[in-house]
């Protein structure tokens, strides 16, 4: 009799567990955090953190998910972000619970949060990744003000033609708006921006944000890359408020955005002591 129950304890917590996979970095981040990530089954190629993401069975990139791995997995939940709606529909249509998600504004990241933390009955947990990135947000306020600022997606050690910024409606953009400054390019455009040296001369930014992942640690290759935005006849570069980050969450729209708004703190504490000495 107690073998018996024993078992049926067992099955009711096979049946139980959930089986899921996730379709993106920022997802997959989130879903760790959470603390479910023992049930990811399978992710993508770039889901690379936590470190244990890295041995979980992948299932393609962006561009190539594979919909054949996702059914080998038998999965209970795919997770997902919008961008892909054909796969979701797909899924959808296959019977396969799928959860779609935003995560370009930091109001989006965090309601991705709010919304997994209730569907693993993860509240508390959410409530308090939610509470570090609003604390990280608030503390970055009124350090300088009105300086324009110009964030730079994987700077070259030359300046070409094609420079890829964050735009007006990305993450970065509600950050800088939380410190009292402002973008130091404005659009109406949603499309991923790209500007030419002689645009970037036009906006003339006071502060320069280069997004570095691919040189963690490399401390001189950064500086090269500095010494070339150096040369532009730019406020940023004549008061030398120019900067890298180069850890690799810079661009992830996850819960670590929390230390990505603390590495911005540091850079504007360093522009306000420059005035003050």
């Amino acid at each position: 009799m107690k073998k018996l129950l024993f078992i049926l304890i067992l099955c009711i917590n096979l049946l139980g567990q959930e089986r899921i996979v996730t379709l993106s970095p920022s997802i997959n981040e989130i879903v760790f955090a959470l603390g479910v990530g023992k049930n990811v089954v399978a992710n993508t190629s770039y889901c690379d953190f936590p470190e244990e993401s890295k041995a979980i069975l992948k299932i393609g990139g962006y561009n190539n998910i594979s919909l054949e791995k996702i059914l080998e997995t038998k999965p209970t939940v795919v997770i997902g972000q919008d961008y892909d709606e054909k796969l979701n529909s797909n899924l959808k249509a296959l019977g396969i619970k799928t959860l779609s998600y935003k995560t370009n504004t930091i109001s989006s990241i965090e309601n991705t949060i709010s919304e997994l933390g209730d569907f693993f009955d993860k509240k508390e947990k959410a409530k308090e990744l939610i509470s570090n990135i609003d604390n990280a947000l608030s503390s970055v306020n009124s350090i300088v003000e009105n300086k324009k600022i110009l964030i730079v997606i994987s700077p070259k050690k030359s300046l070409s033609n094609q420079i890829y910024i964050t735009g007006n409606f990305l993450y970065f953009e509600d950050i800088i708006k939380a410190s009292g400054n402002k973008n130091a390019y404005n659009s109406s455009n949603q499309a991923q921006p790209v500007v030419n040296t002689e645009k970037i001369i036009g906006m003339n930014p006071d502060i320069i944000v280069l997004l570095t992942p691919f040189l963690d640690g490399k401390k001189q290759e950064q500086q090269e890359i500095i010494n070339a935005w150096k040369q532009l006849p730019i406020n940023a570069a004549k008061d030398d408020n120019i900067y890298t980050v180069d850890k690799l969450y810079a661009g992830i729209p996850s819960q670590r955005v929390e230390f990505f708004i603390k590495d911005f703190k540091k850079i504007l504490e360093n522009v306000r002591n420059k005035k003050l000495q």
